[in-house]
């Protein structure tokens, strides 16, 4: 009997929160909702309080805690890439990065080796910029009545400051300050903010160093009146340089660790979580999260009387990559019991925290789901009812449904064709040389320099999870490889991913044939005899020494010597017997072109400099690349 009545009460309390979270949506009278993205910098999966698994963390991080009360919590999200500017241009645009040619920081340069005697391996072109006309969700939203900002971190194109910034891509206010984030002169010791009448960076009325990242966010919600607003909010926390202008926050973290309070300001190499530079990042960062909630809480909603702007504004929080773990000498954090950290597509690298509240999200929600960056385009047009961009491609899922539903069911999410997904991918042919792709409870790591390579086998297999369902450890250390014990699985995994980079005709890295080691076929790589303009149309002969060539693409820019000098890439025309063809763009005022044989070798004509060779003689690609006759 009793067992009978507490079901019954369990029941009715389930329908009531279905049916609050439908009326929530559903109320005619609410008006279009508001949409923010809070993008951290560089912040790992164990450097939020609430994450703490294990040994616990000295991160004081309340306000971002209180949001994963208040919404729903995801242990297993995950950034598009472990860098940050290919992350922000997938979150931006809904492109995942092998698709974008958008697939690390900086890029728009020709494929060159760091140094052409040691290097066994150099990195493919890749765009050093999101297309200018890209429909970003920012326009999207604008074609919905949408206002838009952006305050904080851009760096989506090759330079924090270089084209297109956000104006140019569907924001109409756009403030890019660093606050409390520009660097300390002459060193972390000096410069801490004071109580001075004509301090720059003052206190606020908290004892926090007031940061104009966050006064502009403010500032853009302030001014958006009666229309809906789309805020992105990309802080620079707690991207180096690791340093904090609030002395109290030191003294604090170095207390609380027990550690003396630095006497010097060179590199804190103590291991784990124990720099407390970085700790008064963290508990800023948070401080500054929580000042736009409370902006939302407190502020009445001008287009709905009697509510909160809160009331009506979902909020996303994540990072755009993994915990940095050091720079140089310095130790800035510890994403254990995670394996590695930003620059790997390990799961140090991508997994991030991700906390998302709004109208129709249940409260104190924790989710095993795993989602990814990608997800945010279709979902924010699903919850403010924006029509898809006609031919616009998006590489996520639609969440909405998870979210409003319920955001432990992963049959919620469903792929276009209406499939649950159940494997996610991630492509990083730059730094570690590594595609990965995990389904279910495993996943799978090609890497791309095991040719000839003791030191590195091509696949690697880790068991995260149990296969029961549930999401219960196994190794998400990624500590023993499985590969040679599921070669099945492994054949399968890489099957599917391979799928997908080629749909998405994803670039890879390329053995180099200057390497004064050991490397099978380097001797068979073709070379250029000779090259000719004919109108636009540039031709290069070859001779292959035994290697078949198998792709070939012309580079070339269209401001030689100039700074930033960027580069693109087209495909070139293997037709005709032992020629390369290809018709130089419009604007075109240097050029060279890549041969690449079927033992993956890349050969340049003209060869170009190594990198570190180019760096110490500040020189430019274009000072050796081929000049068109006019």
């Amino acid at each position: 009997m009793i067992k009978n009545q507490l079901l019954l009460i369990l029941t009715c309390l389930f329908l009531l929160t279905v049916i609050n979270s439908y009326s929530q949506t559903q109320d005619k009278t609410r008006p279009q909702p508001n949409v923010v993205i809070i993008l951290a910098d560089d912040l790992g999966w164990q450097d939020v309080k609430c994450y703490d698994i294990d040994e616990p963390s000295p991160y004081e991080t309340p306000n971002i805690d209180a949001m994963a009360k208040e919404g729903a919590m995801f242990w297993q999200a995950y950034s598009p890439s472990p860098t940050c500017a290919p992350s922000r241009c997938a979150i931006m645009s809904g492109n995942h990065p092998a698709r974008a040619q958008k697939t690390h920081v900086g890029g728009g340069q020709p494929p060159t080796v760091s140094k052409n005697a040691t290097s066994r391996m150099m990195e493919p072109w890749f765009s050093g910029r999101m297309p200018a006309n890209e429909m970003t969700i920012a326009r999207a939203l604008k074609e919905n009545n949408y206002t838009t900002g952006h305050s904080g971190k851009w760096h989506m194109a090759m330079g924090h400051h270089t084209f297109p910034q956000p104006a140019d891509q569907g924001f109409d206010f756009a403030r890019s300050n660093r606050g409390v984030t520009r660097r300390m002169k002459p060193d972390r010791l000096s410069a801490f903010s004071t109580d001075a009448p004509k301090e720059k960076l003052p206190f606020d009325k908290n004892g926090f160093v007031v940061n104009e990242q966050t006064q502009d966010a403010l500032e853009f919600m302030e001014k958006a009146g009666e229309k809906p607003f789309f805020l992105y909010y990309a802080e620079w926390l707690v991207h180096a340089p690791i340093q904090t202008r609030n002395r109290r926050l030191l003294e604090k973290y170095a207390n609380k660790l027990g550690v003396e309070f630095p006497a010097s300001p060179d590199d804190w190499e103590m291991l784990g979580q124990s720099n407390p530079f970085y700790c008064a990042m963290v508990e800023s960062l948070d401080y500054h999260v929580g000042e736009v909630v409370n902006y939302l809480k407190t502020t009445n909603d001008p287009r709905w009387a009697g509510h909160k702007l809160y009331e009506n504004t979902y909020v996303i929080f994540t990072s755009d990559n993994g915990g940095a773990e050091n720079k140089g000498k310095e130790i800035i954090t510890d994403n254990y019991p995670l394996d590695r950290g930003k620059k790997s597509p390990k799961e140090g690298g991508v997994r991030v925290p991700l906390i998302i509240t709004g109208p129709g999200i249940k409260a104190g929600v924790q989710s095993d789901v795993m989602i990814n960056g990608l997800d945010f385009y279709p979902t924010i047009l699903a919850l403010t009812g924006t029509k898809k961009p006609e031919e616009k491609t998006l590489d996520g899922c639609d969440i909405s449904s998870l979210l409003l539903k319920d955001p432990t069911d992963a049959n919620l999410v469903k792929n276009e064709n209406g499939k649950e997904r159940t494997a996610m991918m991630w492509h990083f042919p730059n730094n570690a040389l590594q595609s990965t792709i995990r389904e279910g409870a495993y996943k799978l790591i090609k890497n791309y320099d095991h040719l000839g390579n003791p030191k590195m086998e091509e696949f690697e297999l880790y068991q995260l999870y149990s296969e029961s369902g549930k999401s219960n450890r196994v190794d998400i250390e990624e500590a023993k490889n499985l590969a040679a014990e599921k070669p099945e699985l492994v054949t399968k995994l890489n099957k599917k991913m391979t799928e997908q980079l080629t749909e998405m005709k994803a670039s890879y890295p390329y053995y180099n044939p200057f390497f004064k080691g050991n490397l099978p076929n380097k001797e068979t790589v073709p070379t250029v005899q000779s090259n000719k303009q004919d109108g636009n149309k540039v031709i290069f002969t070859y001779k292959e020494n035994g290697a078949k060539v198998v792709d070939a693409h012309l580079l070339y820019t269209l401001n030689g010597g100039e700074k930033p000098e960027e580069w693109f890439r087209v495909s070139a025309d293997l037709s005709a017997k032992n020629t390369a063809e290809a018709m130089l763009p419009i604007g075109t005022t240097h050029y060279l072109i890549n041969l690449i044989d079927e033992n993956n070798f890349l050969v340049s004509f003209p060869e170009m400099k190594d990198s570190k060779t180019l760096k110490k003689s500040k020189g430019k690609h274009s000072d050796d690349a081929l000049v068109p006759v006019k």
